[in-house]
């Protein structure tokens, strides 16, 4: 009877009078909690939370069964497919709501309070939708919530405050000042944070590039984490020209010419740390795409463990690279690591008694010690002219960025075989295809066995997340297929599988290097001499027992660092 006579009372709604009704709250206790969440000016349900009376989870089950709504654990969400720009984001924080999915007329939102007439009202109209409430935890939305839209843009507000800062590259340019009113709209300050505000998140989330990409009917930002491209956010499509104008300024590129592909840098300040960004424009039929790639410093100081190098492998690079000449060739696709095992080499071999001279179209990373050049078509520095002016610097150590063409192959070559060591990067797809690559460049097979020491070539496979990885169970006759030999499949291992947590992407977590480190041997040489097929090459060098990228990344399979998924897609030749 007392709790029929609380419930009735006029200061219980919503919330608290499920609560008391459904005997989880004791009408007094009830009536306390508002009066105080009144007072803070805060809702029932944070008091209710802070008060530590119902759990997360007890309060969610409690409201689902009183009211017959459906319950969701949001941690089976997956949050990339949640839709877009549907609220407005000061509805979504100030009703502490979110949209799951849409369907006809109908918009199925995540809350913690279904009794809210207000929010449901608000929403309808903003929308022109009908809510469909769906109960979830409170803690695990307040989560979501803040990690979508509040800790960014706390983070932006911290940096953007006194640190974030852009500092405009010093390379010459041809772009002219931009009129006014193109100054005035490209400082405005909703694009300005925006921008920021991706720029932060990209760094937080270990992307690696930016998409920003106009269509027909919408903008998309998507971001490269791990290797795989994820779509981040649709920004309205009427900032597309005015980002695009932005980045162009930082990026000292002609804001005037969008006809034509333009590269540019730019770098950011976040107090004494400082981040380097490379700026690609692409013109498209809809606008401007822009890739913006974050070039990290710290990647290359890791050292060769760190690259995933098994010791075999490792040992013969070592060794070759210590040679005092000759060239040492890394292969691989583009976004395969190529860059980042140059520059480590580079590392290793930078010391004070030795000259380094590096020419990079353009150069990604900032090595204190090494003299780095730029290609600089325009003006006639191609990789060819600075080669000639390295060889009269008087070099111990040349890198080129990439052997494009024969001069340029020629000329690398003939300072291999005059006492400096090069290292340089080619497209093929792995280390045997590289020597019949040079061949049809045009270059003499003797140059090429007489001066070659070694090639690398590489690919990126994600890896495997420690804190949820489980073991798989393969068919024996898959794992055949994919390149074990009976003896390799004793029991001794398990492969593992990727399964997906809070801590990770999807079930992985960075990413590490497959390698096929093949040395030119003396038997190699007399192939190349003979003019041998890559298949020739490729045999010759099984039997001297280097292993190809499969079976490099059949290890790292073994070893439990990542799936064997991962490792087919990336050596499917």
């Amino acid at each position: 009877m007392d709790t029929i006579t609380d419930v009735s009372k006029p200061t219980l709604s919503g919330v608290a009078r499920v609560l008391v009704h459904g005997g989880k709250l004791a009408a007094a206790r009830a009536e306390e909690l508002v009066r105080s969440a009144k007072e803070k000016k805060v809702s029932f349900i944070s008091e209710l939370m802070s008060s530590g009376e119902l759990s997360p989870a007890q309060l969610a089950h409690a409201l689902s069964s009183a009211l017959a709504i459906p319950l969701l654990d949001l941690d089976a969400v997956d949050v990339q497919r949640l839709p877009k720009n549907i609220i407005d984001a000061k509805l979504v924080g100030q009703y502490h709501v979110l949209p799951l999915n849409k369907r006809g007329s109908r918009l199925f939102l995540a809350c913690v309070d279904p009794t809210d007439q207000e929010a449901s009202e608000r929403i309808k109209f903003a929308t022109q939708l009908s809510p469909e409430w769906v109960v979830v935890e409170h803690d695990k939305l307040s989560k979501l919530i803040e990690g979508q839209t509040g800790s960014a843009n706390q983070a932006l507000e911290a940096i953007s405050a006194a640190d974030f800062d852009f500092e405009v590259t010093e390379e010459d340019t041809s772009s002219s000042a931009p009129p006014a009113d193109v100054v005035s709209e490209v400082e405005d300050a909703p694009v300005v944070r925006f921008l920021q505000k991706m720029l932060v998140d990209a760094i937080n989330m270990r992307a690696s590039d930016l998409h920003f990409e106009p269509y027909e009917f919408n903008y998309r930002v998507r971001f490269r984490v791990d290797g795989e491209l994820r779509e981040i956010t649709q920004p309205p499509l009427a900032i597309k020209d005015k980002l695009a104008s932005r980045i162009k300024v930082i990026s000292r590129l002609d804001i005037s010419e969008k006809r034509v592909p333009q590269d540019g840098r730019m770098k950011l300040r976040f107090g004494s740390k400082s981040i380097d960004f490379r700026v690609s424009t692409l013109p498209t039929l809809f606008g401007e795409k822009i890739v913006i790639r974050i070039l990290d410093s710290s990647s290359a100081k890791l050292g060769i463990e760190a690259l995933g190098y098994e010791p075999a492998e490792k040992e013969r690079l070592l060794h070759a690279v210590h040679r005092p000449y000759g060239m040492v060739l890394v292969t691989g696709p583009t976004g395969s690591g190529k860059t980042v095992s140059l520059y480590t080499c580079l590392n290793i071999l930078n010391q004070p008694g030795v000259n380094i001279c590096t020419v990079e179209d353009p150069a990604e990373i900032n090595l204190p010690g090494i003299n780095q050049v730029n290609v600089n078509d325009k003006a006639g520095l191609t990789f060819a002219s600075a080669l000639k002016s390295f060889l009269r610097q008087d070099p111990d150590v040349i890198m080129v960025g990439e052997i494009r063409d024969l001069e340029t192959a020629d000329i690398a070559i003939k300072a291999a075989q005059t006492g400096h060591l090069v290292l340089s990067t080619l497209h093929t797809n792995d280390a045997p295809s590289t020597l019949t690559r040079l061949l049809n460049m045009g270059v003499a097979p003797f140059n090429i066995a007489s001066s070659v020491l070694l090639i690398t070539a590489q690919r990126l496979v994600r890896r495997l997340c420690e804190t949820c990885k489980q073991p798989a169970d393969y068919p024996r006759d898959a794992l055949i297929r994919a390149g074990y030999e009976e003896s390799d499949l004793d029991g001794s291992w398990r492969p593992y599988r990727a399964v997906g947590c809070s801590a990770c992407n999807n079930g992985y977590r960075g990413r590490v290097g497959v390698y096929q480190a093949m040395p030119i041997t003396e038997a190699i040489q007399r192939l190349i001499l003979t003019n041998g097929s890559a298949v020739d090459l490729a045999e010759q060098a099984r039997r001297e027992g280097v292993r190809d990228l499969r079976q490099s990344g059949l290890v790292k399979v073994k070893l439990g660092v990542t799936t064997l998924e991962e490792v087919i897609a990336a050596t499917n030749d």
